[in-house]
């Protein structure tokens, strides 16, 4: 088709009071004709020609024959037939000048954001829907786009039954005669106003589903009768004699006659009309304010999308939305401002508040102004319902919805969506039979301006992401605009009726959760992901490690994962303890990438990342190509985190023979799923299977994190570890941790205010902190020999738990027959002599691992065993591993025998202090 523009001018208002507290707008001036369809004697809304209030909108129109656009379409009908009276004989010339700049601002600031978003890339079908989507995402487009489709489908049928009582009025039976005479030959009752409308409803459909091409022909056909009738009223003002119009004004039992006049150009009739002079709105009998009239007024201005809502039509949406939107806003602004100066300089205050259909009594060819106001309604109305189902179209092809929408995607051999149009036209038919819709008018409103309201966030917000691929050719826009657009149409919802807005709200928030937990996924690209980005990447700079305080550590992990089929409960245990810190999952591939065509590591990241989603953990990932697993724990160590968000502690499994067990199969996560185990992890090895790490290697990984100043955790029997279980269970006592902060392989150096053991407190402390452990309680073991006054040491470390604000059970436990076994045991190593060092500080492994005999670790084994009733989970103290790497595996031998049996057990080495008691 040939290119065809957006145009925009003021959209549909008329009625009379708003519902759900809304303001009065427009209203039929014959309580007889409203008595005779309601039985009551109260005035009723949508007389469009006796009371000429007309609706205005807003469409698309064919340019010449260069495609140009055609800004004046629906420009006509509302202000210069009808609104203009009522605004200018309220407001006066000068507070309506005003109210007409501030309402174009607000106009204004919303055009500017549609051209920014329309020239950034391929616009297609949806208009707003389509911008407002793919810059926020799924939830806010899909949301908008319902609450856009339905604002449209409302909007046609206001049309139509704003024209239906308009031909009505005018050639109607008039009430109470029971045959016509004349012109006046329709029936007048609810159903016959139905078959009207629905008449209307079925050309306004035939037109729609023969194509875009027929529709912006007969639109351009509209558009040069309403410019014929425009000039006709310029004209009229400047060629039509001074003349008395005579105003009948009803009661509820009597009538009289009011004299307006028309008065030509008069200086006395401008001056006259300069101020304001509020008065009672004849069609409601309410008193009309600044506020009140502004409402009203702006009530008109809400078809500036509609045009857009034709992208997926034009040929060049990007050139014509922008020129066509910009020049209908310009033109129609002037126009405005020129009629209301014409009005106020030859039309009196009278003539101005009492009749505010005026023009059609000083035109020189009254009837033309009726044709006018009759084309572009039914104009309108054709615009929303092809914009509708435009709208509804582009939502079906998203599938936001699911099947709900799936006829919507049919189109005919052209591309034109006949489903969406059928269906729009079903849903316009059924709001038909309201007859009466005043109730949604004031939200059909609210609807609108909320649309435009997201139009201005989603430009705001891809300004404020500062993403490269943000290039809008048009660049006259800032977040300024955009933010006053925003705020501009949000005190409009509220002004016009602070009900209605609110239940818009509501209704946005609905569709917005219920989108987010059952819309699929989209590839789109989420504004909120750059948002995030930008803003995350200015405050990790302002994250100054140097200004790092003890009194806000936190623990930031680093977890070691082979193969995360053996490790959903660590994983889920570790989570527990980061207490809203840095979580990384670190894996390493030993593969060398100079032999590989491409990075192995690539493919594997989705599965790690639905891992994390499935497992709900709060966890980042890395992993990493290495020749050996202690390179590449080297690696994430160096590498891993960025800025002041850096792991500051190692998290490893324990090295043991026993067999790997898959406690991902049984995870409630996968368990519940569908499908089964859709991640690409292999399988998990077989017991008899050579390991990928060796002891000396594990504990050599140990003695680099130390090195690195890194704070290094060993968990062991997690997979016995059942968290749901265990923390929720009725019994009486409730679950404990064990803590035991005294270094059991060094028993001649025990002490309890070393950095470990604080480090060791501080972890315990940490996960009973976790939701999930806040039941649980602790318990510290305080090892004691006899004569060595084990109150004081029992009151010393109460103390210490009081500044710490540790809330922990002490129980002392004598261990002078365990201390025994380590005095009595034979020195030095078998088969040689003992090692010349003898000294080291407390906290590291003894200098001669022999000094510690299997014996003396077996009874330390069982005295923690025997500390019942059994925990949750407990800690225990790590020493550091020996200097000589010759010792490593008789450190993991000492280390395996002191856990063994102990179930769910953390062993725990701090190098960095983390409590403090300041405030």
């Amino acid at each position: 088709m040939e290119d065809i523009g957006g145009t925009c001018g003021l959209g549909p208002t008329w009625g009379r009071q708003q519902p759900f507290g809304g303001t009065p707008v427009l209203g039929c001036p014959d309580p007889a004709q409203a008595e005779a369809r309601t039985g009551t004697g109260k005035a009723f809304p949508l007389s469009l020609s006796a009371c000429r209030k007309p609706w205005a909108g807003v469409g698309c129109v064919p340019g010449g024959p260069e495609g140009a656009l055609s800004p004046f379409m629906w420009l006509w009908d509302i202000l210069s037939c009808e609104m203009g009276g009522f605004v200018v004989g309220h407001a006066g010339l000068y507070q309506a000048l005003a109210m007409f700049a501030v309402a174009y601002f607000i106009i204004g600031m919303t055009v500017l954001s549609v051209c920014a978003i329309a020239t950034n890339g391929a616009l297609d079908a949806g208009g707003a829907y389509y911008m407002i989507s793919r810059a926020l995402g799924p939830e806010f487009g899909g949301s908008i786009g319902i609450m856009f489709f339905l604002a449209n489908v409302c909007g046609s049928a206001l049309y139509l039954l704003g024209l239906v009582e308009a031909v009505v009025d005018s050639f109607g039976i008039p009430p109470g005669q029971e045959v016509g005479s004349g012109i006046h030959v329709l029936p007048r009752s609810y159903w016959y106003e139905l078959l009207y409308g629905t008449i209307l409803l079925a050309l306004c459909l035939v037109v729609c589903l023969v194509g875009a091409s027929i529709y912006a022909k007969a639109t351009f056909l509209i558009f040069l009768i309403v410019a014929g009738v425009l000039g006709t009223i310029l004209v009229s003002f400047f060629v039509t004699r001074p003349l008395g119009v005579p105003i009948r004004m009803q009661h509820l039992n009597s009538s009289e006659i009011e004299n307006g006049s028309f008065t030509g150009f008069s200086l006395a009739t401008l001056r006259e009309n300069l101020g304001g002079g509020y008065g009672v709105d004849y069609t409601t009998g309410q008193m009309m304010s600044f506020s009140t009239v502004f409402a009203v007024m702006f009530n008109g201005c809400t078809g500036i999308m509609a045009g857009s809502n034709m992208s997926g039509d034009l040929k060049r949406p990007s050139y014509s939305i922008p020129r066509g939107t910009i020049s209908a806003v310009l033109f129609t602004y002037l126009v405005y401002n020129l009629l209301a100066f014409l009005m106020c300089a030859t039309c009196n205050r009278t003539l101005l508040q009492k009749d505010y259909g005026f023009l059609r009594d000083i035109s020189i060819f009254p009837p033309l102004v009726t044709v006018g106001i009759y084309a572009a309604t039914l104009s309108a109305a054709m615009s929303n319902l092809i914009g509708a189902s435009r709208i509804l179209y582009a939502l079906a092809r998203d599938d936001l919805f699911g099947r709900a929408l799936t006829l919507a995607k049919k189109t005919s051999a052209s591309g034109n969506p006949i489903m969406a149009v059928i269906l729009s036209w079903l849903v316009v038919q059924l709001v038909l039979f309201s007859g009466k819709l005043n109730t949604i008018a004031g939200v059909v409103t609210t609807f609108f301006l909320l649309v435009y309201a997201t139009v201005n966030l989603a430009c705001l917000a891809l300004e404020w992401a500062s993403a490269p691929n943000f290039r809008p050719t048009f660049r006259y826009f800032s977040w300024h605009t955009c933010l006053l657009g925003i705020a501009g149409c949000c005190v409009m919802m509220f002004l016009i009726s602070p009900v209605s807005a609110s239940a818009s709200l509501g209704f946005l928030l609905i569709l917005l959760l219920a989108l987010h937990y059952l819309s699929p996924s989209s590839t789109w690209g989420y504004i909120s992901q750059a948002l995030i980005f930008h803003q995350v990447r200015k405050y990790l700079l302002m994250l100054d490690v140097r200004k790092d305080h003890v009194k806000f550590w936190r623990p930031q992990m680093l977890l070691m994962v082979q193969n995360p089929r053996g490790s959903a409960r660590l994983i889920d245990f570790v989570n527990d303890l980061k207490k809203s810190g840095l979580y990384v999952l670190g894996h390493v591939e030993l593969q060398d990438l100079d032999t590989l065509p491409s990075d192995p590591l690539q493919p594997q990241q989705d599965s790690w990342l639905s891992l994390v989603d499935k497992l709900n953990v709060k966890a980042f990932i890395s992993l990493t190509l290495a020749p050996s697993v202690r390179h590449g724990v080297r690696q994430l160590l160096f590498t891993s985190g960025l800025g002041g968000m850096r792991p500051n502690t190692l998290v490893l499994g324990f090295y043991d023979d026993a067999a790997p067990q898959d406690s991902l199969a049984q995870h409630p996560a996968f368990t519940s799923a569908r499908e089964e185990l859709p991640l690409g992890f292999p399988p998990l090895r077989a017991a008899t299977t050579p390991k990928l790490l060796s002891p000396r290697e594990y504990v050599g990984i140990v003695a680099d994190a130390l090195k690195m100043l890194r704070n290094v955790l060993l968990v062991r029997h997690l997979e016995s570890l059942d968290k749901v279980w265990e923390l929720r269970r009725a019994a009486s006592p409730p679950p404990s941790i064990h803590v035991w902060p005294v270094n059991l392989l060094r028993p001649d150096s025990a002490r309890y205010a070393d950095t470990c053991s604080l480090f060791l407190l501080q972890m315990a402390c940490v996960l009973n902190m976790a939701r999930a452990w806040r039941r649980a309680r602790l318990r510290l073991f305080l090892c004691v020999e006899a004569g060595a006054m084990p109150h004081a040491q029992e009151d010393k470390l109460r103390q210490l738990l009081k500044d710490l604000r540790i809330q922990a059970q002490i129980q002392l436990v004598p261990w002078d027959g365990v201390v025994r076994l380590h005095w009595q045991a034979p020195r030095g190593p078998p088969g040689g002599p003992a090692p010349a060092e003898e000294e080291e500080t407390a906290v590291n492994f003894p200098p001669n691992t022999t000094q510690v005999s299997d014996e003396y670790v077996c009874a330390a084994n069982k005295m923690v065993l025997e500390q019942g009733p059994a925990p949750a989970v407990r800690f225990l103290y790590l020493p550091r591993p020996p200097a000589d790497t010759g010792l490593y595996p008789l450190y993991l031998r000492q280390l395996e025998l002191l856990t063994r049996d102990l179930g769910p057990t953390v062993l725990v080495h701090g190098v960095s202090a983390v409590t403090s008691t300041q405030l």
